[in-house]
């Protein structure tokens, strides 16, 4: 299964990773305010093109300033970000990396400290204080999703992959709880999902033939049913507006949280589809090199992992170099992960993920 692991992969775009690697899309609060690119974030990812991966995904760059979701987040809406995306895309290319972007809007998790207005969500959401979208708002919202596509195809980057997962605003339009519309964009899942499949007619009309284009979806959580979502899937593959799927599982190896789909993994209600020429990702604990021969053995194409990228930027290069690589655990130190390529700024979120940065006294 190693060798597996580091054969070629080939989209229907044409787009080639050189292996079975692709880093996850991980939120790191090192762009600056404003969302242009900084060093620090320009140094993270361009370790990881260097360390072997066959494909870098930025964090989730927001299309919108009303869709920002955390502070230092990258930002692909004006032209002031131009600049640092044509440079990231350049840094992460010259490694042999294929450069991706994933496109975003956090929905009613933009907080309303940070983006100075009410949050906007499919359907109003008092919790939060999100509004409802009008109709012609998200005419607009596809529209800015398509365009951060174009520019980021004209900054240099291979491709691009909608956030349609985590109950961000894509992943909200899907689910029943969140989107309780009446107009076009609700209603059945047909409706609810009308918006992602607006998002690529445009982004294959106004994009090269070649520019390699994902989705990320969610199975599970934040208020999406399975079978609906495992019939999306199905309909993206059959629209020829998709190169590749992004799971976020949580856990390849799990069994589905409904009742009714358990006794099996939640990973093979999607590698069981007619794929046709579409690629499938999976992320979700993907950490010795066993997690990533099973997943790829039970049908997955690629792998997007997340925590243990953040442990070693090399972590592909490691394996091809030495098939016995044991890697690292969490918790480690501040010092060994400024090593890693993180900024003081990443290190301060990363203290909130509890058991990960345990420094000396």
């Amino acid at each position: 299964m190693m060798s597996a692991v580091f054969e070629p992969l080939t989209f229907a775009c044409g787009a080639s990773m050189s292996n079975r690697f692709m880093l996850a899309p991980l939120t790191n609060l090192q762009s600056e305010p404003d969302g242009v690119l900084s060093d620090e974030e320009y140094r993270w990812l361009t370790m990881r093109a260097r360390g072997g991966f066959g494909a870098t995904m930025t964090c989730a760059s927001h299309v919108q300033a009303v869709g920002q979701g955390f502070p230092g987040q990258l930002g692909n809406f004006d032209e002031r970000h131009l600049a640092g995306l044509t440079r990231l895309a350049a840094g992460i290319r010259e490694h042999g990396s294929l450069a991706i972007t994933q496109l975003h809007h956090a929905g009613n998790r933009s907080p309303r400290d940070l983006i100075g207005i009410d949050p906007v969500y499919p359907s109003a959401d008092p919790e939060t204080g999100a509004r409802e979208l009008t109709i012609d708002e998200v005419e607009a919202l596809v529209e800015d999703f398509v365009a951060a596509a174009v520019r980021a195809e004209q900054t240099g980057f291979d491709g691009v992959e909608l956030h349609g997962a985590h109950g961000y605003i894509l992943c909200a339009f899907m689910s029943p709880e969140s989107n309780r519309r009446t107009d076009r964009y609700g209603g059945d899942i047909a409706g609810r999902s009308r918006i992602v499949f607006e998002i690529l007619d445009g982004i294959r009309a106004r994009c090269a033939p070649g520019f390699l284009v994902g989705v990320r979806l969610s199975p599970e959580r934040f208020g999406v049913l399975l079978g609906e979502i495992r019939e999306v899937a199905q309909e993206l593959i059959a629209s020829g507006n998709v190169d590749f799927l992004d799971l976020s599982l949580w856990d390849v190896r799990k069994e589905p949280a409904e009742e009714t789909f358990q006794g099996r993994t939640l990973m093979s209600y999607f590698t069981e589809l007619d794929r046709g020429g579409v690629r499938i990702g999976v992320a979700g604990k993907l950490h010795e090199p066993a997690d990533m021969y099973w997943a790829l053995d039970q049908g997955a194409d690629f792998l997007l992992p997340g925590r243990v990228s953040l442990l070693h930027h090399d972590y592909p290069n490691r394996l091809r170099a030495d098939p016995g690589f044991a890697p690292n655990h969490a918790p480690v130190t501040s010092e060994y992960l400024l090593g890693q390529g993180l900024s003081e700024r990443f290190l301060g979120y990363m203290r909130g993920w509890q058991g990960f940065i345990v420094d000396p006294e």
